[in-house]
């Protein structure tokens, strides 16, 4: 009973708000909307109505879909230093890096769902109705990881917000083994994910050991990026007490991953041009066009010029401490690695294909709207999960006093 209660508290706070939240969460439903719209439409269509192919199987939304994986994954970066080092000022906010986790694992799965073009035949992988196909299957591994996660970072947070919900704290000693294997879970979504991709050894820019490392390090500059931003986001209009020795530490771990990451590009770009081969076609057309055909040009140098302005002024300390500065570089990296990790990464996999034909890819203005629905729908379960956490850890939503016993 008290479990009902708590939930029932939460889902009363999530309602609760002045003109401004519910104009947000209202603006943010009317685009998720029309992105159900829109999906309605390639539903009953089928994926002509997209811009992929038979040659370009993979595209906008798979793009969007490996890019968040990392932005979940990196929740991590708020977990090692609240629980394993015991920073008090990270632990303060370390359950809103969590429902950061939880929104990224949603859309990501939303994503791949509707990548799907007949979404109502999974039950042929689920296990015991269909063939799970596990461990032979990487596809497999990725559904097994995600929600797995999914239920770690919807497990964890719930119970120390319920012991603070019946004013009491949670037990550390026995959620710990939780938090460990939470670890190890973030990164191992990415490293499946990566996997998924290098497999592949028909498609040379994809078939590399570089990849999941390269994954990791893009999305410890991208996850921070956007954990800056929603918790400055929080403390403005949310009343979050942010300690700025957070988001200084977030800020000192993206600068030092977003210069991994674009030495790792580096790397490649020295390995696949200095002796150019014919595996290096699709980075070819990638960075200077192929045959006459450049359609991502524009995208992977504007990614390039994004993380680039960004590195720099996250590597210069009097301008990372500037707030307005530190805004723009984590946008700038945000939608940097957005690109070259997604669109710079997914799609010219598929170009030239191993016959050496080319067929451009552009993502039709349907993707482009169920994109955008699905990333609302991620801002609304963010928001209302934040909402309940801040009431909630601030002392403001808790237990009848008769039911108000210290958790155990």
């Amino acid at each position: 009973m008290n479990l009902l209660r708590f939930v029932l508290d939460g889902l009363r706070e999530m309602l609760r708000g002045g003109p401004a939240y519910r104009l947000f969460l209202g603006v943010m439903a009317l685009v998720a909307a029309a992105g159900a719209f829109a999906y309605a439409g390639q539903l009953q269509q089928g994926m002509v109505v997209t811009g992929m192919s038979d040659q370009v199987s993979w595209g906008f939304y798979i793009a969007n879909f490996a890019f968040l994986v990392g932005i979940a994954a990196a929740a991590v970066l708020l977990v090692i230093p609240a629980y394993l080092f015991h920073r008090a000022d990270v632990k303060q906010v370390v359950l809103f890096g969590e429902a950061l986790a939880v929104a990224a694992v949603v859309c990501a799965m939303l994503f791949v769902t509707v990548d799907i073009g007949r979404p109502e035949r999974i039950w042929h992988m689920l296990p015991i109705v269909g063939r799970f196909n596990w461990p032979l299957s990487m596809l497999a591994w990725d559904v097994v990881v995600l929600f797995g996660y999914l239920l770690l970072n919807l497990g964890l947070p719930a119970y120390v917000l319920y012991a603070r919900w019946r004013g009491g704290e949670a037990q550390t000693a026995k959620y710990f083994p939780v938090v460990v294997l939470a670890i190890f879970w973030a990164i191992s979504i990415h490293t499946v994910t990566a996997f998924l991709f290098s497999a592949n050894a028909g498609r040379p820019l994809w078939h590399s050991a570089l990849l999941a490392p390269r994954f990791i390090a893009s999305a410890f500059a991208s996850g921070p990026a956007l954990i800056i931003l929603a918790l400055l986001a929080l403390r403005r209009w949310g009343g979050l007490a942010l300690q700025q020795s957070v988001i200084e530490l977030l800020a000192v771990v993206m600068t030092v991953a977003l210069q991994i990451s674009l030495f790792f590009v580096g790397v490649e770009l020295f390995t696949d041009f200095y002796n150019e081969t014919t595996h290096a076609a699709s980075m070819r057309y990638l960075y200077f066009g192929l045959a006459g055909a450049g359609g991502l040009q524009a995208w992977i140098w504007s990614a390039l010029a994004l993380n680039t302005v960004a590195v720099v002024i996250l590597s210069i300390h009097p301008l990372r401490r500037t707030p307005r500065l530190l805004a723009l570089a984590c946008a700038l990296a945000f939608a940097g690695i957005w690109i070259e990790k997604g669109m710079g990464l997914v799609v010219p996999g598929y170009i030239p294909t191993p016959l050496g034909e080319i067929f451009e890819y552009t993502p039709s203005w349907r993707e482009w709207l169920v994109s955008l629905g699905i990333w609302a729908f991620g801002a609304i379960v963010f928001t209302l999960l934040a909402k309940a956490a801040l009431a909630i850890d601030a002392g403001r939503v808790r237990a009848r006093p008769a039911d108000a016993v210290k958790a155990s």
